[in-house]
C-alpha cells in the first residue's frame, strides 16, 4: 500500500457519546461544518445497507470521531480514513489504538486535496468508499469522485436531504436539474435511508438521506455521445431553469444558433417550449448527438 501516516486495528468497539471523540471531549468546528453522526441504529443500519465485504477495500471520507470506522473495521479487509482536522485525527488515532485496531489507516487531510491515485498501488479491484461530508463539500467532492469513477465501485455518502434529493430525482420535479443528470449518467444512485437532524451531534439544521452510487452501473452508455458536449447541454438547459428549453439554450454559451437549436429538437422530437425539467435522459442524449454532428464554430467534441 501507498505510505500513509498509518494506525494499527482489530475488533472494534463502536461505544459513542456526544461531543466526544474517542472517549474524549471534544468541540465540533463550526467553519469545517461538523455534524457528527451519534445514534448507534441509524450508524448499524448504514453499515448493514452498505453490504460490504471482508475482501473489500474502504475509502472513508472524514471518519470525524469514528462512529462509522470502528464497527465497520470489523467487516471490511482494510479502511484508508481521510480526515481535515488534525485534531480528530489524533483522537481517533488513540482510539483506534485503545481499541486495538489495525485494518485502519489514517491520512490528516483535506479530502479535496487528497488524489486517488495514492491508493492505487494497493488495488487489486475496485473500491469502495462511505461517508458523513460536510455539506459545503457535497458539490465539488461528487465532481471527484466523477473523475475518479474508473477507480470506484460504489459509493455510499450522507448528503444533505435536498442534495439526496436532486441525485436521485425523475424528471418532472423541482428536485430534477443538472445534478441529477450529470451524477446519473455515470452512476446508478439509490436512496439507502432518510437520516434526522436529531442522530447528529450538533444537530444540523436540515434532515440528511444516505445515498448509494453505483460506479458499475451507469446509464447505458452511447460512443457517439461526448461526455464534455453532454455536460454543456444540460448546463445550458438548466442555466435558466424557468425559460423553455429552446430561450435557455439559445442564451447559453455553447455557439449554437436558435436554427440549429430548432432542427435538432425537431430530430429528437422534444418541443421547444418545453421546460428543461421534462425531458429524461435519453432526450437530453439524442439533443447532444445531434448537435454534436453539427458542424458550428467551437465544437471541440
Amino acid at each position: 500500500m501507498a505510505q500513509f501516516r498509518s494506525i494499527r486495528a482489530g475488533p472494534a468497539d463502536s461505544r459513542q457519546s456526544s461531543g466526544k471523540a474517542g472517549g474524549e471531549r471534544f468541540r465540533p468546528k463550526k467553519r469545517l461544518g461538523q455534524h457528527f453522526l451519534v445514534d448507534r441504529r441509524i450508524i448499524q443500519k448504514i453499515i448493514n445497507l452498505a453490504g460490504f465485504q471482508a475482501s473489500d477495500l474502504v475509502l472513508e471520507i472524514g471518519p470525524g470521531q469514528g462512529s462509522l470506522t470502528l464497527p465497520l473495521a470489523r467487516r471490511v479487509c482494510h479502511i484508508v480514513a481521510v480526515e481535515k482536522d488534525r485534531d480528530l485525527t489524533l483522537s481517533l488515532e488513540k482510539h483506534l489504538h485503545r481499541s486495538g485496531i489495525t485494518n485502519v489507516t489514517l491520512v490528516n487531510q483535506d479530502i479535496l486535496k487528497w488524489k486517488f491515485r495514492e491508493m492505487d498501488s494497493a488495488l487489486s479491484s475496485k473500491i469502495y468508499v462511505i461517508g458523513n461530508l460536510p455539506y459545503n463539500i457535497s458539490s465539488p467532492f461528487l465532481e471527484k469522485l466523477i473523475e475518479n469513477r474508473q477507480r470506484i465501485a460504489r459509493a455510499v455518502l450522507m448528503f444533505q436531504l435536498e442534495v439526496g434529493r436532486r441525485i436521485t430525482a425523475c424528471p418532472g420535479g423541482k428536485a430534477y436539474g443538472a445534478m441529477s443528470l450529470l451524477v446519473q449518467y455515470h452512476a446508478n444512485p439509490t436512496v439507502l435511508i432518510e437520516v434526522s437532524k436529531e442522530a447528529f451531534y450538533p444537530s444540523p439544521k436540515v434532515d440528511s438521506m444516505v445515498v448509494d452510487l453505483d460506479f458499475e452501473r451507469p446509464y447505458p452508455r452511447d460512443s457517439t455521445v461526448h461526455e464534455h458536449s453532454f455536460r454543456q447541454v444540460v448546463k445550458g438547459a438548466f442555466a435558466h431553469r424557468r425559460k423553455t428549453l429552446i430561450n435557455s439554450l439559445s442564451g447559453a454559451p455553447l455557439s449554437f444558433n436558435r436554427d440549429v437549436l430548432l432542427n435538432a429538437m425537431k430530430h429528437c422530437e422534444i418541443d421547444p417550449k418545453r421546460r428543461a425539467e421534462t425531458l429524461d435522459m435519453e432526450e437530453f442524449l439524442c439533443l447532444t448527438k445531434v448537435l454534436s454532428l453539427t458542424n458550428r464554430p467551437g465544437n471541440d467534441s
